[in-house]
């Protein structure tokens, strides 16, 4: 297994990976909508982008794209949150041929409550 801790994004809040290369199979944590430099933007939508954009630094540093991607799950605080983050997701996914498997849920929360999502993805490398 692999540590994969790409230097463009905020270090993780624990004694934890942002992702793991395991063979082939990479996952990553959660991702929150926290900036390189420790801001949160107040928007979900802002947030989903910075989620996004974490999980495509960790995918090319295990060599995959979002093209990779077998599933994201994503969690949310608010239900008039969820059409926000899906435009996100779908301007990700926009151009693939086969669009990953996607699970959405509505949480009471997370670490701090500036935070409005959160975004973890499973990953095939090529």
């Amino acid at each position: 297994m692999k540590s994969l801790a790409p230097s463009s994004i905020s270090a993780p809040f624990g004694n934890y990976s942002h992702g793991v290369l395991a063979g082939g199979l990479i996952a990553t944590s959660g991702q929150l909508g926290l900036a390189a430099d420790g801001s949160v933007p107040a928007g979900v939508e802002a947030q989903a982008e910075i989620c996004f954009a974490n999980i495509r630094a960790i995918l090319t540093e295990a060599g995959a794209d979002f093209s990779h991607v077998l599933r994201f799950t994503a969690f949310v605080t608010r239900r008039e949150d969820m059409a926000p983050y899906m435009a996100v997701r779908d301007r990700m996914v926009a151009g693939l041929a086969v669009k990953p498997a996607s699970t959405l849920l509505i949480v009471t929360g997370f670490t701090r409550p500036e935070f409005l999502v959160e975004i973890e993805a499973l990953a095939l490398r090529p």
